[in-house]
Protein backbone atom coordinates (compact mmCIF):
# COMPACT_ATOMS: atom_id res chain seq x y z
CA UNK A 1 0.00 0.00 0.00
CA UNK A 2 1.46 3.33 -1.08
CA UNK A 3 2.11 6.03 1.48
CA UNK A 4 -0.29 8.94 1.08
CA UNK A 5 0.44 12.49 2.14
CA UNK A 6 -2.69 14.18 3.42
CA UNK A 7 -2.39 17.94 3.88
CA UNK A 8 -4.86 19.58 6.25
CA UNK A 9 -5.04 23.38 6.34
CA UNK A 10 -4.74 24.78 9.87
CA UNK A 11 -6.93 27.80 10.53
CA UNK A 12 -8.36 29.20 13.73
CA UNK A 13 -11.93 28.33 12.74
CA UNK A 14 -14.14 25.44 13.80
CA UNK A 15 -14.57 24.33 10.19
CA UNK A 16 -10.84 23.52 9.97
CA UNK A 17 -10.96 21.41 13.13
CA UNK A 18 -14.02 19.60 11.85
CA UNK A 19 -12.23 18.92 8.56
CA UNK A 20 -9.27 17.39 10.42
CA UNK A 21 -11.51 15.16 12.52
CA UNK A 22 -13.35 14.03 9.40
CA UNK A 23 -10.09 13.22 7.62
CA UNK A 24 -8.81 11.22 10.58
CA UNK A 25 -12.06 9.26 10.87
CA UNK A 26 -12.89 8.69 7.21
CA UNK A 27 -9.82 9.24 5.04
CA UNK A 28 -6.67 8.24 6.86
CA UNK A 29 -5.22 4.76 6.38
CA UNK A 30 -2.46 3.02 8.28
CA UNK A 31 0.90 4.46 7.24
CA UNK A 32 -0.48 7.74 5.85
CA UNK A 33 1.21 11.00 6.81
CA UNK A 34 -0.88 13.95 8.03
CA UNK A 35 0.73 17.30 7.29
CA UNK A 36 -0.72 20.20 9.27
CA UNK A 37 -0.06 23.27 7.13
CA UNK A 38 -0.52 26.78 8.48
CA UNK A 39 0.26 29.91 6.47
CA UNK A 40 0.33 33.06 8.59
CA UNK A 41 -0.18 36.43 6.87
CA UNK A 42 2.81 38.39 5.67
CA UNK A 43 3.58 41.70 7.32
CA UNK A 44 5.03 44.85 5.79
CA UNK A 45 6.99 45.49 8.94
CA UNK A 46 10.69 44.73 8.75
CA UNK A 47 10.72 43.80 12.42
CA UNK A 48 11.84 40.21 12.79
CA UNK A 49 10.22 40.02 16.21
CA UNK A 50 6.74 40.45 14.68
CA UNK A 51 7.42 37.67 12.21
CA UNK A 52 8.66 35.38 14.99
CA UNK A 53 5.57 36.21 17.06
CA UNK A 54 3.24 35.30 14.18
CA UNK A 55 5.19 32.14 13.45
CA UNK A 56 5.07 31.11 17.12
CA UNK A 57 1.35 31.84 17.28
CA UNK A 58 0.76 29.75 14.17
CA UNK A 59 2.83 26.88 15.55
CA UNK A 60 0.89 26.93 18.82
CA UNK A 61 -2.34 26.78 16.82
CA UNK A 62 -1.00 23.83 14.85
CA UNK A 63 -0.13 22.06 18.10
CA UNK A 64 -3.80 22.15 19.11
CA UNK A 65 -4.58 20.38 15.82
CA UNK A 66 -1.85 17.85 16.57
CA UNK A 67 -3.52 17.14 19.92
CA UNK A 68 -6.60 16.08 17.95
CA UNK A 69 -4.46 13.70 15.89
CA UNK A 70 -2.99 12.11 19.01
CA UNK A 71 -6.42 10.81 19.96
CA UNK A 72 -6.24 8.58 16.88
CA UNK A 73 -3.73 5.72 17.29
CA UNK A 74 -0.81 5.18 14.89
CA UNK A 75 -1.12 8.65 13.37
CA UNK A 76 1.99 10.15 11.77
CA UNK A 77 1.92 13.93 11.95
CA UNK A 78 4.18 16.74 10.80
CA UNK A 79 3.70 20.49 11.19
CA UNK A 80 4.66 23.13 8.65
CA UNK A 81 4.25 26.81 9.52
CA UNK A 82 5.25 29.39 6.93
CA UNK A 83 4.59 32.98 5.90
CA UNK A 84 2.57 33.88 2.82
CA UNK A 85 -0.47 35.46 1.26
CA UNK A 86 -4.05 34.72 2.29
CA UNK A 87 -5.34 34.17 -1.25
CA UNK A 88 -4.08 30.59 -1.44
CA UNK A 89 -1.03 30.98 -3.69
CA UNK A 90 1.40 30.08 -0.91
CA UNK A 91 -0.76 27.15 0.17
CA UNK A 92 -0.85 25.84 -3.40
CA UNK A 93 2.92 26.15 -3.69
CA UNK A 94 3.44 24.25 -0.44
CA UNK A 95 0.97 21.53 -1.44
CA UNK A 96 2.90 20.97 -4.67
CA UNK A 97 6.23 20.99 -2.84
CA UNK A 98 4.99 18.44 -0.30
CA UNK A 99 3.68 16.22 -3.08
CA UNK A 100 0.30 15.83 -1.42
CA UNK A 101 -2.11 13.11 -2.42
CA UNK A 102 -5.10 14.87 -0.86
CA UNK A 103 -5.73 18.42 0.36
CA UNK A 104 -8.37 18.77 3.09
CA UNK A 105 -9.86 22.20 3.71
CA UNK A 106 -12.51 23.34 6.16
CA UNK A 107 -14.93 25.38 4.04
CA UNK A 108 -16.12 28.65 5.61
CA UNK A 109 -17.15 32.13 4.48
CA UNK A 110 -13.59 33.43 4.13
CA UNK A 111 -12.01 30.28 2.74
CA UNK A 112 -9.12 30.82 0.33
CA UNK A 113 -10.80 28.41 -2.10
CA UNK A 114 -13.42 31.05 -2.81
CA UNK A 115 -10.71 33.62 -3.52
CA UNK A 116 -8.80 31.28 -5.82
CA UNK A 117 -11.94 30.38 -7.75
CA UNK A 118 -12.46 34.08 -8.41
CA UNK A 119 -9.05 34.64 -9.95
CA UNK A 120 -7.82 31.31 -11.35
CA UNK A 121 -9.01 29.46 -14.44
CA UNK A 122 -7.04 26.23 -13.95
CA UNK A 123 -7.07 25.14 -10.31
CA UNK A 124 -5.91 21.63 -11.24
CA UNK A 125 -2.54 23.00 -12.29
CA UNK A 126 -2.31 24.88 -9.00
CA UNK A 127 -2.90 22.00 -6.56
CA UNK A 128 -2.18 18.89 -8.61
CA UNK A 129 -4.02 16.66 -6.11
CA UNK A 130 -7.47 15.71 -4.89
CA UNK A 131 -9.19 18.48 -2.92
CA UNK A 132 -11.80 17.77 -0.25
CA UNK A 133 -13.68 20.79 1.08
CA UNK A 134 -15.41 19.81 4.32
CA UNK A 135 -18.48 21.92 4.94
CA UNK A 136 -20.31 22.10 8.25
CA UNK A 137 -24.07 22.26 8.55
CA UNK A 138 -25.42 25.77 7.92
CA UNK A 139 -28.59 27.57 8.87
CA UNK A 140 -31.20 28.40 6.26
CA UNK A 141 -30.32 32.12 6.34
CA UNK A 142 -26.67 31.41 5.51
CA UNK A 143 -27.33 28.69 2.96
CA UNK A 144 -28.39 30.86 0.02
CA UNK A 145 -25.23 32.99 -0.05
CA UNK A 146 -22.92 30.04 0.54
CA UNK A 147 -24.59 28.00 -2.17
CA UNK A 148 -23.74 30.68 -4.74
CA UNK A 149 -20.08 30.59 -3.66
CA UNK A 150 -19.95 26.81 -3.74
CA UNK A 151 -21.45 26.71 -7.23
CA UNK A 152 -18.77 29.14 -8.37
CA UNK A 153 -15.98 26.91 -7.06
CA UNK A 154 -17.55 23.77 -8.47
CA UNK A 155 -17.90 25.37 -11.90
CA UNK A 156 -14.28 26.50 -11.90
CA UNK A 157 -12.99 23.10 -10.86
CA UNK A 158 -15.23 21.09 -13.13
CA UNK A 159 -13.75 22.92 -16.10
CA UNK A 160 -10.54 20.99 -15.50
CA UNK A 161 -10.24 17.24 -15.93
CA UNK A 162 -7.17 16.77 -13.74
CA UNK A 163 -8.52 17.90 -10.38
CA UNK A 164 -10.80 15.75 -8.30
CA UNK A 165 -12.79 18.17 -6.16
CA UNK A 166 -15.44 17.12 -3.70
CA UNK A 167 -17.51 19.12 -1.29
CA UNK A 168 -18.67 17.07 1.66
CA UNK A 169 -21.60 18.10 3.81
CA UNK A 170 -20.88 16.97 7.36
CA UNK A 171 -24.55 16.98 8.35
CA UNK A 172 -25.30 14.28 5.77
CA UNK A 173 -22.58 11.94 7.00
CA UNK A 174 -24.52 10.34 9.82
CA UNK A 175 -24.33 6.61 10.21
CA UNK A 176 -27.68 4.98 10.95
CA UNK A 177 -28.17 3.68 14.43
CA UNK A 178 -27.73 -0.07 14.57
CA UNK A 179 -29.97 -1.73 17.17
CA UNK A 180 -28.24 -4.17 19.48
CA UNK A 181 -28.34 -7.75 18.29
CA UNK A 182 -31.07 -9.78 19.93
CA UNK A 183 -30.09 -13.12 21.36
CA UNK A 184 -32.86 -15.65 20.75
CA UNK A 185 -33.97 -17.58 23.78
CA UNK A 186 -37.16 -19.12 25.05
CA UNK A 187 -38.73 -17.35 27.95
CA UNK A 188 -40.96 -20.24 28.88
CA UNK A 189 -40.02 -23.72 27.62
CA UNK A 190 -42.64 -26.13 26.46
CA UNK A 191 -44.27 -27.53 29.63
CA UNK A 192 -44.49 -30.99 28.06
CA UNK A 193 -40.71 -31.05 27.79
CA UNK A 194 -40.28 -30.69 31.53
CA UNK A 195 -40.16 -33.87 33.54
CA UNK A 196 -40.66 -33.49 37.20
CA UNK A 197 -39.16 -36.13 39.43
CA UNK A 198 -39.32 -36.34 43.08
CA UNK A 199 -37.72 -39.08 45.05
CA UNK A 200 -38.27 -39.69 48.64
CA UNK A 201 -35.07 -40.01 50.43
CA UNK A 202 -34.54 -43.36 52.03
CA UNK A 203 -32.79 -43.28 55.31
CA UNK A 204 -31.53 -46.36 57.05
CA UNK A 205 -31.80 -46.35 60.76
CA UNK A 206 -29.21 -48.28 62.60
CA UNK A 207 -29.50 -49.29 66.18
Amino acid sequence: MDLRKIVVIVEDVEAARTALKWALSNLMRYGDLITLLHVFPSTRSKSSSKVRHRRLKGYQLALTFKDICITFPNTKVEIIVTEGDQEGRKIAAMVREIGASVLVVGLHNHSFLYKMAMGEDDLARIFNCKVLAIKQATTSTEESQKTKNVELIAAAMDSSTNLDFSQIEIAKLQAPEIPPQKIPYRICPDPSAIIWRSKKSRRRWTL
